[in-house]
Order: structure tokens, then C-alpha cells, then sequence
């Protein structure tokens, strides 16, 4: 399971990187719907079989969905992402 998490994970940076390079070009809502429709839609796939597994095996995706966040707000990495998170939902 842990190969999968970790497949996903990479597979959702990318696109991170992606986006960001283009992202003072879109603006935030644009980035905001992106990522929703290509990063989110990636960890809420199959999200049922994940519940359960110990938090060693979730935490790339969580770092990847924090990521996201920071992306659609332009926050550096050192910013609290949870109240972002907490937006966003």
C-alpha cells in the first residue's frame, strides 16, 4: 500500500510543480479550480481503502494535499497551512 501512496504522491507533485510555474498567469481562482480538478479528485480516489492505514502511510498525501493549499493561496512554506485547509473545505 505503501508503493500506491507513494505513487499518487509523486504523481500529484508534479503537477504542483507544473502549476506553479504558471500560476501568476491564471490567478487563484483558476489555480484553486485546477487543483481540485487534478490534484484533489487524485487523493479522493479510492480514499475509502486508505481509511485505516497508520498515519506514517497517509503522511505523503497529506503533504502533498497541504502543498495544494499553499499553492492556491501563494503561502511560502514556513505559513500555517491549517487555516487554509480549514477555507477550503
Amino acid at each position: 500500500m505503501k508503493e500506491h501512496v507513494a505513487k499518487i504522491a509523486d504523481a500529484c507533485f508534479y503537477h504542483i510543480r507544473r502549476l506553479r510555474q504558471v500560476r501568476r498567469w491564471i490567478g487563484q481562482e483558476v489555480t484553486q479550480q485546477l487543483v481540485l480538478a487534478i490534484i484533489m479528485s487524485r487523493l479522493e480516489y479510492c480514499n475509502s481503502v486508505l481509511a485505516g492505514l497508520p498515519t506514517s502511510t497517509l503522511q505523503p498525501l497529506q503533504r502533498v494535499q497541504n502543498a495544494a493549499a499553499r499553492l492556491v493561496f501563494g503561502l511560502s512554506r514556513s505559513d500555517h497551512v491549517i487555516p487554509t485547509l480549514i477555507q477550503l473545505h
